[in-house]
C-alpha cells in the first residue's frame, strides 16, 4: 500500500536539500522571471513563416474561387476553409485564432458588374500574422482590381477586430515561459538524480527502507507541483505588474500544473533509469529538452512556423501544455482546453507508468 506519510516525509528531506541549491532554485524560480523581462522589455512581435487563416467564402461564383486560390497560392498564407454554415466569428474563438476572412456572397457578381464590394479580413492589431495576413489580402485585392478595372478599388478590405481585448506579445509570453518552466526543473532535475542515485549506489540503500519505488516519485512530483506553482505566481506577478499582462487566471490552469509536472519529471526519471550513465542521461535529456524548447511554442506561436516545423511541434508533449495554457489564459477556449488535458493525460499516465515499472531499485 502506498503510505502519505512516507511520501511527505521524503517530500519534507528532499525539499530541503533543494533550497540549499541555489543553482536549483535559480534555474526554477528565477531564471524563468528573468527571461519574461528580458523578452517583455525587448520584443513587440513574433517571426516569420506560412500562417494558417481560416477563410469563409460565402460566395459560388468563380471569381471567389479564383480569389481564394490567389490568397492560397503566396508564400505568407495557408488557407483553411470554413463552411458557410459555422458563425465565423464563434469558429474563431473555438479554435483559438484572430486570422480569418471572409468572402461575401456577392463578390463575384459584384466584381463583374464593377460595383464595390468589401472582403473582410478578422484579425488583432497586436499579432504581427495578423499585419501580414491583411497585407497579404491586400496585395491579392489590388492585383484584381488592377487586372479588370486598372486599379479602381472595386473590392475592398473591411478590417475587423476578432476580440475586445488587445493583446501584446507578453500575454502570450507568459503561457510560453510557464509551460518551459514545468518542462526545465522537474526533466533536468529527475534526469540527474535518478542517474545520479544508480551510480551512487543510493537507490540500492533506499531499497532496505519501508519506501517503495512509487512513494519515492510520487514524492518528488509533488515538490515540483509545488515548485512550478510558486514559478507560476511570480511569472503572472512579473508580467502584470511590471508589463501590463493580461492574464487569466481560472481553475482550469490546475490541471496543468499538476499534469506537467508529473508528465516531466516521469519522463526524467524514465530517461534516468533505463540509461548506463550519467553522461548518457545527460544527452538524452537535453536531446528530448531542447526540440520542446524551441518548437513547441514557448517564445513565438507555432502559426508563424514552416508547416514541417508544425507538424513536428504536434508529436512534442509540451505543445499541448502550451496550447492549453495559451487557452485558457488568453482565448478562454475550455473546449480545446479539454482537449489538451485529455491528450497530456493520456501521455502522463503511459509515462508514469513506464517510468514505475522500469525504475529498480537495485541493478540486475
Amino acid at each position: 500500500m502506498v503510505s502519505l506519510k512516507r511520501i511527505l516525509a521524503d517530500l519534507r528531506l528532499f525539499g530541503r536539500g533543494y533550497l540549499r541549491n541555489r543553482v536549483g532554485l535559480f534555474f526554477g524560480l528565477i531564471f524563468p522571471v528573468i527571461l519574461i523581462a528580458i523578452f517583455g522589455a525587448i520584443f513587440s512581435g513574433g517571426s516569420s513563416g506560412t500562417i494558417k487563416v481560416y477563410v469563409q467564402n460565402q460566395d459560388t461564383g468563380q471569381i471567389s474561387t479564383s480569389f481564394v486560390n490567389a490568397i492560397n497560392g503566396t508564400s505568407t498564407v495557408r488557407v483553411e476553409l470554413v463552411s458557410v454554415s459555422e458563425n465565423f466569428s464563434q469558429y474563431l474563438s473555438d479554435h483559438s485564432a484572430s486570422d480569418g476572412i471572409i468572402i461575401p456572397a456577392n463578390l463575384s457578381s459584384n466584381y463583374m458588374a464593377g460595383t464595390p464590394v468589401n472582403v473582410t479580413v478578422y484579425g488583432n492589431p497586436s499579432q504581427s500574422s495578423s499585419a501580414i495576413v491583411s497585407g497579404t489580402v491586400t496585395g491579392v485585392i489590388n492585383a484584381f482590381n488592377l487586372q479588370r478595372y486598372g486599379g479602381s478599388p472595386v473590392i475592398g478590405i473591411s478590417p475587423t477586430t476578432v476580440n475586445a481585448q488587445i493583446y501584446k506579445y507578453i500575454d502570450f509570453l507568459i503561457p510560453g515561459l510557464i509551460g518551459f518552466s514545468i518542462l526545465v526543473s522537474p526533466m533536468f532535475s529527475l534526469v540527474n538524480i535518478s542517474s545520479e542515485y544508480k551510480k551512487i549506489k543510493l537507490f540500492k540503500q533506499l531499497s532496505l527502507t519501508p519506501m517503495t519505488k512509487i512513494e519515492w516519485l510520487l514524492s518528488k512530483v509533488l515538490w515540483y507541483i509545488f515548485l512550478s506553482t510558486l514559478s507560476f505566481l511570480l511569472m503572472v506577478a512579473v508580467g502584470v505588474f511590471a508589463f501590463g499582462a493580461y492574464i487569466a487566471l481560472t481553475l482550469w490552469l490546475v490541471p496543468f500544473l499538476i499534469l506537467g509536472p508529473m508528465l516531466f519529471c516521469s519522463l526524467g526519471m524514465l530517461v534516468g533509469t533505463v540509461t548506463k550513465s550519467t553522461e548518457t542521461a545527460s544527452v538524452i535529456g537535453n536531446v528530448i529538452t531542447f526540440p520542446m524548447m524551441f518548437l513547441a511554442g514557448t517564445f513565438f506561436p507555432i502559426s508563424l512556423m514552416p508547416a514541417y516545423l508544425q507538424s513536428f511541434a504536434h508529436v512534442l508533449p509540451l505543445f499541448y501544455i502550451i496550447e492549453g495554457l495559451n487557452a485558457v489564459m488568453i482565448y478562454g477556449n475550455y473546449g480545446q482546453a479539454v482537449l489538451d488535458v485529455v491528450v497530456v493525460m493520456a501521455i502522463t499516465i503511459v509515462v508514469f507508468v513506464a517510468a514505475a515499472k522500469l525504475f529498480k531499485w537495485r541493478e540486475d
